[in-house]
This record gives C-alpha cells, sequence and structure tokens, in this order.
C-alpha cells in the first residue's frame, strides 16, 4: 500500500514507516512565532526553567502583525519577544530593519526546505506547503513545548487529492482555485486532512499561486496545504540558495506513491472558472465574479496584501489594471508589499510610483489591515475588496463592514470602478 506526501514527510521524521491516523512524536525543523503569539511561548519556556533553546536554529520570530508598533501595549508586546532573541542570539529573528510578513518573508530567506515539518503559532503557516513540506499553525502552548524539547505530537492527517485540469483563463489565479475548492469542500470539509495539490493543470500555476493555494487550506478546515516539488518550485528554490548562500539545510524531496489512499478526490477544471468572490461572512460564501458585478456592489476599500496575496505578482497585476486610470473618488485602496526585498523589487520596476500614482496608500510589509488590527480598519457600513484570506464578522473592522475576498486583478480594477467588476471587461 502506497503512501502519500504528507505520511512520507512523517515516517522520516518517526524513522519509520507511519500511517494516516497515527499519532507520532517527530522533531520539528523550523518553529515560527511572531510578535502576538511568541510572548506567550516565551512565557511557558521560562516557567519550565529550560534555560538553553532545544534547537536555536529552527525557530524563527518575525514581527510582522503590529510593527511598527501601533500604541504602547504593541510595543511592550513586541519588547518581550526583542529581549528573548537578544538574550538568546537568536540567528533568524526579522525586525523593523529586515521586516516582511512571515509566510512570505521565510520562503524567500531561504528558510523552508522540502520535506521540512514546520509548525508556527499562526493559522496560515500551511502556506509553506507550496514547497513541498508538511506545516501547520498549532498553539503558542505548543510552540513552546517545541523550542523546549525540539519536537511534538501530531496525529499524521488523512490527504485530500485536488487533481488541478486545464489551463486558467485570463485574470484566474491560485486565489479563485482555492476559493473554488473552499466553496466545494466548506469551512470544515477538510478538518485535520492534508490537502494535495497534483493534476496537469499545475504546470499553468506559479510560486505565487502556489503560495495562496496553500495559504487558504486552512479556510477548509485543513490541517495542511502540500505540493509536490516540480521545475517550478525548483527553479524558486534555486534563486533562493543563490540570493541567501544556500538553503538553510537540504531538501528531502518526496512524492506520493500512486496507489496511495486518499480519503477524498475532487477535480477542478481551472479552464471552466470565472474569477471568484468570497461574500461575507465566510470563506466558503464563493461566487463567480459575474453574480458579484450583476449585483452592483458599491465598495469603500481595497486592500491588496497580507500572507496571501502580497507578492511582487499582486503588485504587478495590479498596477498593470490601474496605470494611467485614477481610483474611484469614493474608495480608498491600500496596498501592502509582504517583504521589504517586495517592496524594493516593485519600486525598481516602477510598480509603486504606478500604484501612488493612482491614488493608492502604500504600507509597510505588515499583517495589520487583514486582521483589523490598524492601518485600514473598516468602518460601520464600509465594503471592502481585499486579496486577504478572512472574511469573518468584524474582521477588519466594525462588526457591519463587509468583506469580499478576490484576486488581485479583481481588487485593482474594483478600485478604479468604485464597484466589484470583471477585470477581464476593462
Amino acid at each position: 500500500m502506497g503512501q502519500t506526501i504528507t505520511e512520507k514527510i512523517f515516517s522520516e521524521h518517526a524513522g519509520r514507516e507511519v500511517r494516516a491516523g497515527e499519532i507520532v512524536r517527530v522533531p520539528i525543523d523550523m518553529t515560527i512565532g511572531n510578535d502576538i503569539t511568541t510572548p506567550i511561548s516565551i512565557k511557558a519556556f521560562e516557567e519550565s526553567g529550560v534555560e538553553k533553546l532545544a534547537n536555536p536554529d529552527g525557530f524563527a520570530i518575525v514581527m510582522d502583525h503590529y510593527i511598527p508598533a501601533k500604541d504602547i501595549a504593541s510595543a511592550n508586546q513586541a519588547k518581550i519577544s526583542r529581549d528573548f532573541a537578544y538574550k538568546h542570539n537568536l540567528k533568524y529573528f526579522f525586525d523593523e530593519k529586515d521586516m516582511g510578513i512571515e509566510h512570505a518573508l521565510l520562503p524567500e530567506k531561504g528558510l523552508i526546505v522540502p520535506g521540512d515539518v514546520i509548525i508556527g503559532a499562526d493559522s496560515h503557516t500551511c502556506t509553506h506547503g507550496a514547497l513541498g513540506a508538511f506545516a501547520t499553525g498549532m498553539g503558542s502552548t505548543d510552540i513552546s513545548f517545541s523550542i523546549i524539547t525540539g519536537g511534538n505530537w501530531f496525529k499524521v492527517p488523512e490527504s485530500i487529492k485536488v487533481t488541478l485540469t486545464g489551463k486558467p483563463a485570463e485574470h484566474i489565479y491560485g486565489k479563485d482555485i482555492i476559493l473554488e475548492l473552499i466553496r466545494i469542500l466548506g469551512v470544515d470539509g477538510a478538518l485535520y486532512k492534508a490537502i494535495e495539490f497534483t493534476g496537469e493543470g499545475i504546470r499553468y500555476l506559479g510560486m505565487a499561486d502556489r503560495f495562496s493555494m496553500c495559504n487558504m487550506a486552512i479556510e477548509a478546515g485543513a490541517k495542511n496545504g502540500i505540493f509536490a516539488i516540480d521545475e517550478v518550485s525548483q527553479a524558486y528554490l534555486d534563486e533562493r540558495a543563490e540570493m541567501n548562500g544556500g538553503l538553510r539545510s537540504e531538501p528531502k524531496v518526496y512524492y506520493s506513491d500512486i496507489d496511495a489512499i486518499y480519503a477524498q478526490e475532487i477535480t477542478i477544471d481551472m479552464a471552466s472558472l470565472s474569477p471568484v468572490i468570497a461574500y461575507p461572512y465566510l470563506p466558503s460564501n464563493g461566487r463567480p465574479i459575474e453574480q458579484a458585478v450583476e449585483d452592483d456592489l458599491k465598495i469603500d476599500q481595497v486592500m491588496i496584501g497580507s500572507c496571501t496575496n502580497g507578492r511582487i505578482e499582486d503588485l504587478r497585476i495590479a498596477a498593470k489594471i490601474v496605470k494611467g486610470r485614477r481610483v474611484a473618488p469614493h474608495t480608498r485602496m491600500i496596498v501592502t508589499p509582504a517583504t521589504q526585498k517586495i517592496l524594493l523589487q516593485a519600486q525598481d520596476e516602477g510598480l509603486m510610483s504606478t500604484l501612488i500614482e493612482a491614488g493608492a496608500v502604500v504600507s509597510n510589509p505588515t499583517c495589520g489591515a487583514c486582521l483589523g488590527g490598524y492601518m485600514g480598519i473598516l468602518g460601520d457600513g464600509e465594503r471592502c475588496v481585499a486579496t486577504t484570506n478572512r472574511n469573518f464578522v468584524g474582521r477588519m473592522g466594525a462588526r457591519t463592514s463587509e468583506i469580499y475576498l478576490a484576486n488581485s486583478a479583481v481588487a485593482a480594477a474594483s478600485a478604479i470602478a468604485g464597484k466589484i467588476v470583471d477585470p477581464r471587461d476593462i
């Protein structure tokens, strides 16, 4: 009986063959914390009496949610992580001097390696499965257990096989594919399962698409999302290795066996998709762009960015659409590059000038607007088109506000029109 890629990663780490449903303790290759979640882990670490991290080079702290600090409380919260990082001379500590949203920054730095087991105290840690790693979110106390012991316990998840066929049409991206999948599965249809993306259509998907798709696996309840390594992802890894003087460790590349057992199999014909819009108040409330256009939805704000869609590809898409145009008078447009490197690259390519000249506001890399923390809060009754990953009640501000999840092309086109429009029509 064959194994899935996820089962193979756990087997290698457990030192024996394991199957879905087994509970195993395995070593953790990379543990990730941020300025919100890490202080709780630090408190538990210090209360344990342990003085040294079990795997100091396998622990990264990324300051990304409320950085630069928005108030005294967030400043003091950040200080806890900073003091801990300096005390332990943490190799992978990323603050304002080299900032970025964690799930974009760590792959960029060559710290995400195929075959790794990765955990983070952020639900969208599953992003890193785009590079053939098992990556999942866990609680802050789980993170403390990992940095104290070097390992953690898991129930090996069953897998859902998602076969992608066809070539996506213009302005169909990974965001549309994952929103369509979440519409099919519902917000708990993949509960504690791995979503494995496969099929001949994958060759049409760039890394930005794949990161977006794995990022939102959690929105269907999944434990992780994962792609096997192919020419596209290998080229990305090679580029990261060249930029950073190598990857953090030697990759271990796995592929699912042809006779692997899956809990469910789903096929999506990407060629038949229209841009998908997730209406409030669930990511599973996906509808085709044609319905949104018919509904004539006036919008107050557009937000392009986040760990889901803040990559250079997203900024290129948005800039191409808004070039020579202006954001509608009654609409605000916020653009948040996911890392400083992406911001600089966008600047070098002239994208920043194009976006700002169109009327957009460009922020530093931060999770702030996405989680309703700061720099983009919605007021009562306001409506926002966002390239983020969640549109729950009150997610970006007032409980009466509305968030419509969409790809970067839809968001940019809608900012110009002042209402949700199909980017293929402009």
